[in-house]
């Protein structure tokens, strides 16, 4: 018989664009970000976590409400940890991506996208206590939803091999 562990067993999850993951049980969220941005929350008290990714500030049209824009993405992941039993006061934030390159564009998007994020986070009041955004690089990004550790690889260039399932050139 094996000997039994305190320590719950991790799951691993991709975050696609235009998701919101708020796991039952611990997990390993992971995202790869250019202009997007995800905002991971976390509860200290209940030691639970999630995390959105959004492509887009703000919804244009009524009928598109859809998690692929931040005025969406960010309220909703505060109402899903809230229904799962958070207290806001319990809740701190962090926020990554947002690179602007003009290789691709002249509109800074990424740029929008951390600044709607930020300010949807003053207005409910989520203490921001960390956020890499930004810059010109993209972003591989891996939260663990159990301790709450976060691991951040800036990259160059996006290539088609860090985007889930991971083969190729990886």
């Amino acid at each position: 018989m094996a000997p039994h562990s305190e320590t719950p067993v991790t799951r691993d999850y991709f975050l696609k664009p235009g998701y919101i993951y708020l796991p039952e049980k611990p997990t390993v969220i992971s995202t790869v970000l250019g202009s997007s941005v995800s905002v991971s929350l976390y509860d200290k008290r209940l030691k639970t976590g999630g995390m959105n990714h959004f492509l887009f500030p703000r919804v244009g049209a009524q009928d598109q409400t859809t998690a692929v824009y931040g005025n969406i993405a960010v309220p909703v992941l505060i109402r899903m940890m809230l229904e799962n039993g958070s207290r806001r006061s319990h809740l701190e934030a962090q926020i990554f991506g947002g690179a602007h390159n003009d290789e691709f564009s002249s509109l800074d998007i990424g740029g929008d996208n951390f600044r709607t994020a930020r300010k949807i986070l003053a207005n409910k009041r989520i203490k921001i206590v960390s956020e890499d955004v930004g810059g010109s690089k993209g972003r591989k990004v891996v939260f663990n939803t159990m301790t709450y550790e976060i691991g951040i690889l800036k990259v160059d260039r996006l290539r088609e091999s860090d985007w889930y399932p991971y083969e190729g050139d990886r």
